[in-house]
């Protein structure tokens, strides 16, 4: 699994390099043009941090994701947990409604006059 990781980034590389090589040309970004802030760069580098700037976004927003799912799942562990002492509970009660019946059972036999 390393090998087709590193493979796959060698072929990003590879490609930003080529791409880079080919597209020298400079070109302008204005960041706010009321104030005249402006980039100027190769097109190639230019692109390269756009890309940079999206994959940090794209993993800001896996992180967050993740820590959402990550408190959706304590959440659930806690539903999980109430709900198996709640079925203990009920169960103990059921069990002791079962020993009253049983016991009601046993005395009205007991009650009834033998034939």
């Amino acid at each position: 699994m390393r090998q087709l990781t590193f493979l796959f980034f060698f072929i990003v590389v590879l490609i930003l390099v080529f791409f880079g090589m080919q597209n020298t040309e400079t070109a302008i970004i204005f960041l706010y043009k009321e104030k005249d802030i402006k980039l100027e760069a190769p097109i190639a580098i230019e692109m390269i941090l756009a890309m940079g700037v999206g994959a940090i976004l794209a993993w800001l927003f896996a992180v967050w994701t993740g820590l959402q799912e990550s408190v959706a799942l304590s959440d659930k562990e806690k539903q999980i947990k109430a709900l198996q002492k709640k079925v203990e509970e009920l169960s103990l009660q059921a069990e002791k409604h079962q020993l009253m019946l049983q016991g009601a059972i046993d005395v009205e036999v007991e009650d009834k006059p033998k034939s």
